[in-house]
């Protein structure tokens, strides 16, 4: 016979002790919470015990003898009102909000729903459909973390499946699993590359969307988080929570930090219309934003069906519990948050002032690692690029924008893209922050692979059951001449160039730069630009000819060397004209200063500019050619040497006259110069 009592109500989950464990939730409306047993099975519900309420809305039960590894659910009585609100149903076991692990899977059913139709109480139990909550004993990470400077950073976002999955030299079982990331032949290509972060998408626990499984399509990306503490099962090997942290483990001995894409912009509940699978069941006015007098209608600034509450001190407690859980337990070094307005919105609209910012900021642990904000939401007042306060760094969509319009060849672009290549100033310097606050990208999961950015004008999600109708249409994309693959060597000659030359510019800006996975080896998703549900070839990487790396691979490597080399790219200030070390200065193909008439030139479309360091004796000249022409440009007068010394150009054949050093540029071309003291 089990023995339990009134347990301690200050640390919500299951707290594993000397004696046993203790459980406790937050239910504040409810009459009656009851936690369920289950045997090893998860199928038979072996006990159901009646929980103590204590003052403050939480709910607690001790039972001696119990163990990590028990199986639970809860049962959650109270009104049910649909019109205001209130869902309580006592035949829908709930997963505990707090749960680090669960046994079984999520499947489908109408037993799920709360109301069938809506205003009417569904009777049906769901819990043979339903994961059990898992009793797990916890202990912190204790490996070394690289704690790698923001200057010294390169991201590689990556999708946990999709990176391995396909990897002929990652032994079968852990392709596409935590451990395969962990492999050293994964590892070493990075480190090949020059990474020193992997942003993971979403690794929360997320289950896939009613309207795919309809489809046969799953939830490839996983934004549609189930439970904010526990590790997405299918990527484990032997469903042991502990492959994440040891992957983590291996990551940072090899000097690479792990980010999470974290999503508390809503839940795998979705509307008033979704299941009922956790946070509904306890409070569903505490966990969601519902309009003021609409208490059933749900506040939608995600288009997911619903937006977290996080004003609410207890949502923003379970958010900032489950950041540092990954950050104190599982060993990460940083996030980014998906639509991160979402979560400094208040009643009025966005504020840099909102309690989640400042707790972040005040937070011992979680004001020490990189926040990463995806600025924007489709919320009132969504866009919000360059707001957030220091120290989180933000994704800058006008990077990417630019440098695309530029190299497609369009008209007018060089005073922006001359902004965005130096770091943003026009974005982030108004609220004291630096050029290191800009998260460089020109590709990222979301939208064209840089490859396809060069071999389609066009969106192709036909194969999202959409009817071509998602995704972005404006891609600010060049097909070089023919949509999708071709066998025409000039075409493939010109996209590759076209890869570089965007390459070239991101790592030779100012910020902090991050590349898609698949990147560096021309991976193509066959023109769709919105694969959230293409778990397939469309997605997984293919790996071929894995043993020689793709000529993108050892370009990154090349430019990252320069980067590495340069001390202008790790400077944590806008360099201005009174800047005593650093000097940016702007050149025509006279190699004399570009007037304010010339950079409004709309068919002016290629750049010419000298990066310079006093301190160091040390210069870089960047010319970036977009035009469809060749261009002869006299090259600059060389800062601390006799001549430029040429050291990465895009183009595939160099031709410099000796007349005056007037340099050939071919069109769609890139050239970066050296010239350092001491060195002739």
């Amino acid at each position: 016979m089990l023995i339990s009592y009134r347990g301690h109500p200050y640390t919500l989950g299951a707290t594993v002790t000397g004696k046993g464990v203790n459980f406790c939730v937050y239910a504040p409306k409810a009459a009656k919470v009851t936690l369920c047993l289950f045997d090893k099975s998860g199928h038979s519900e072996v006990n159901r015990l009646p929980m103590f309420r204590h003052e403050g809305g939480n709910w607690s039960l001790f039972i001696e003898g119990a163990k990590a590894g028990d199986l639970y659910g809860y049962r959650v009585d109270g009104d049910y009102r649909a019109e205001k609100g209130l869902l309580f149903n006592v035949n829908k076991l709930l997963l505990d909000p707090y749960c680090k692990d669960f046994f079984g899977e999520f499947t489908w059913s109408e037993r799920h729903f709360c109301h069938l139709p809506v205003g009417h109480l569904n009777p049906s139990d769901n819990a043979c459909d339903m994961p059990k909550s898992k009793v797990v004993a916890t202990e912190k990470y204790v490996g070394v973390r690289p704690n790698t400077p923001w200057s010294k950073t390169v991201i590689y976002e990556c999708h946990v499946k999709g990176a391995t999955v396909r990897h002929p030299e990652v032994p079968a079982k852990l392709q596409g699993k935590y451990l395969g990331l962990a492999e050293p032949v994964f590892i070493d290509h990075l480190k090949h590359i020059g990474v020193t972060a992997v942003q993971l998408l979403p690794v929360h626990a997320f289950i896939n969307e009613q309207f795919l499984t309809t489809k046969g399509l799953k939830n490839y990306w996983g934004y549609n988080t189930l439970s904010f503490f526990t590790p997405h099962k299918s990527y484990l090997v032997s469903d042991d929570i502990n492959e994440f942290k040891l992957m983590v483990e291996r990551l940072h001995q090899a000097g690479i930090e792990v980010i999470l894409d974290v999503v508390f912009n809503h839940t795998a509940e979705g509307g008033i219309d979704g299941p009922t699978i956790s946070f509904k069941g306890f409070d569903n006015l505490t966990y969601y934003s519902t309009l003021p007098n609409k208490p059933n209608v749900y506040i939608n600034d995600t288009g997911c069906g619903n937006t977290l509450n996080i004003s609410n001190p207890v949502v923003l407690k379970l958010v900032l519990d489950s950041l540092r859980y990954w950050v104190e337990y599982m060993g990460v070094d940083g996030f980014r948050f998906d639509l991160a307005t979402i979560l400094a919105r208040q009643t009025s609209g966005f504020s840099n002032q909102h309690a989640f910012l400042q707790a972040l900021n005040q937070d011992p642990i979680l004001s020490k690692v990189k926040l990463i904000a995806e600025p924007w939401d489709i919320g009132p007042g969504g866009y919000q690029l360059g707001q957030f306060p220091a120290p989180w760094r933000e994704w800058n969509d006008k990077f990417r924008d630019t440098v695309r319009r530029f190299w497609r060849g369009d008209e007018g672009v060089l005073p922006e893209l001359a902004m965005r290549i130096h770091g943003s100033s026009d974005v982030f310097e108004h609220n004291l922050r630096g050029p290191l606050n800009s998260i460089n990208f020109i590709t990222s999961h979301d939208g064209f692979s840089l490859f396809d950015w060069t071999a389609y004008e066009q969106k192709h999600n036909e194969a999202n059951g959409e009817a071509n109708l998602d995704g972005h249409s404006e891609n600010y994309s060049f097909n070089c001449g023919v949509e999708g693959f071709s066998a025409d060597p000039k075409v493939n000659e010109l996209r590759l160039c076209m890869q570089k030359n965007a390459l070239l510019t991101l790592f030779l800006s100012k910020g902090v730069p991050m590349i898609c996975a698949g990147t560096e080896m021309a991976h193509s998703q066959n023109g769709n630009n919105n694969a959230y549900c293409q778990d397939n070839c469309t997605s997984w990487l293919a790996w071929k000819n894995h043993q020689q790396h793709h000529p993108l691979t050892f370009f990154i490597q090349d430019l990252l060397a320069i980067r590495k080399q340069f001390a202008a790219f790790s400077y944590l200030f806008y360099v201005h004209n009174s800047d005593s070390r650093f000097a940016v200065n702007w050149f025509n193909e006279e190699a004399k200063p570009l007037s304010p008439e010339q950079w409004r030139e709309p068919s002016r479309k290629w750049l010419s500019y000298t990066i310079t360091d006093q301190q160091l004796g040390q210069s870089l000249l960047i010319i970036l050619n977009a035009s469809d022409n060749t261009i002869n440009i006299k090259l600059p007068q060389s800062a601390f040497s006799s001549n430029w010394k040429l050291a990465i150009t895009t183009a595939v054949e160099v031709h410099k006259t000796d007349i005056d050093s007037y340099l050939q540029v071919p069109a769609k071309s890139a050239w970066i110069f050296t010239s350092i003291k001491g060195d002739e």
